[in-house]
Formats: C-alpha cells, structure tokens, sequence
C-alpha cells in the first residue's frame, strides 16, 4: 500500500506558475499509474493529468492542455504537476492519486479506477 502526501500549493496571481509535489511512501511510484485531479468549492471532483506507470503515456484535460505538465522522478519517489499561466479557475484543492492496475502504459481519466489518494494541497489563483 502507497501512502501520497501533495504539497507546493498556495496563493498566486493570475500568469503565475506552482509545482505541486505528491511525495510516496510504502511502495515506489514506479508500481503505479499517477493521476492528478482537482476540486473546486461546490464542484465535482475533476481529472486534471496522468501519467502511466512507464511514464511514455500522459494525459491532459482539455483545460490544463499546454499549461500544466506531470512527470515522475522515481529516484525521489515524487510526482509533480508543474502549473503555468494559471488562471483564477484553475483555483481547486489538488490530490494526487495512484492507480493499481497491472498495466505499464494505461492512463486513466476516472477517479474511481485510482486506488489510493493524498490529502489534498489548495491552490489558489487570484485575478
């Protein structure tokens, strides 16, 4: 079992970047597929990036596409999500989550397909 710890969050202006670090412990994060999501007051949990277990497969939401990065450094046992020119609705509690299944390329976009999850770190972007 994996345990995820996000930090890096705070309060930026408008244009402004943030790298958001979900640090592992327990298990590497070389055995899992890596997932970023975000939650906004009064919204819906949304998918924000993934990365496979092999790191050769990322996916983007629409809204982040060309702004935000994921990577993985598994000798730190650290995921990021390097955020640039944020805008006020990017503003979101960010959690990262990690999914289990057997597959080094699969990227998944469904939250109930990730098997364990951080506490959550708040970003806030201010106009």
């Amino acid at each position: 079992q994996v345990q995820l710890v996000e930090s890096g969050g705070g309060l930026v202006q408008a244009g402004g970047s943030l790298r958001l670090s979900c640090a592992a412990s327990g298990r590497t994060v070389s055995s899992y597929s890596m997932g970023w999501f975000r939650q906004a007051p009064g919204k819906e949990r949304e998918f924000v990036a993934a990365t496979s277990r092999s790191g050769s497969n990322t996916f983007y939401a629409d809204s982040v596409k060309g702004r935000f990065t994921i990577s993985r450094d598994h000798a730190k046992n650290t995921v990021y999500l390097q955020m640039n020119s944020l805008k006020p609705e990017d503003t979101a509690v960010y959690y990262c989550a990690a999914d289990a299944f057997p597959s080094l390329w699969r990227v998944t976009t469904t939250s109930n397909d990730y098997d364990y999850w951080g506490q959550g770190t708040q970003v806030t972007v201010s106009s």
